[in-house]
């Protein structure tokens, strides 16, 4: 979707700019955007500390940011065991690569939601941080 354009209106003589439309628009994409780079982030950083037998923890471990604004980091079902690993059992030791992953990563995860929110001060650099392709991490 592009970006909407701002509406002008006139009223008893005076002229009404609205870039309520926009704004909103803006705010969404720049959440989204963060949240993308937030996903790419945590799941290198799970990917780097889970133990590699087959490969297919790592392969399996992915990001879904979402347009309503959510954020999800886990495992697919291909790595179900994964959650067995992260939670621990009674025969296995807990291990949180996850969530350990998150923890240890706070300070970096607020610079990155941070240069977003830096962003939302000028509009041109919030339109040029704004990528409208979808991927999937």
């Amino acid at each position: 979707m592009a970006v909407p354009k701002a509406v002008k209106f006139t009223k008893n003589g005076v002229e009404y700019i609205s870039k309520v439309d926009r704004t909103q628009y803006l705010l969404r994409e720049l959440v989204h955007a963060a949240n993308k780079d937030v996903g790419k982030f945590i799941t290198r950083e799970t990917k780097k500390k889970i133990k590699s037998r087959s490969g297919r923890g790592k392969k399996n471990t992915q990001y879904w940011a979402r347009k309503d604004g959510s954020l999800l980091v886990g495992y697919k079902k291909g790595g179900f065991y994964l959650g067995f690993q992260e939670l621990g059992t009674s025969k296995q030791t807990k291990q949180a690569m996850l969530k350990n992953a998150v923890i240890g990563n706070k300070s970096e995860i607020r610079k990155i939601q941070g240069t977003y929110i830096k962003s939302i001060e000028e509009e041109n650099k919030a339109l040029g941080l704004v990528d409208e392709s979808e991927e999937q991490g």
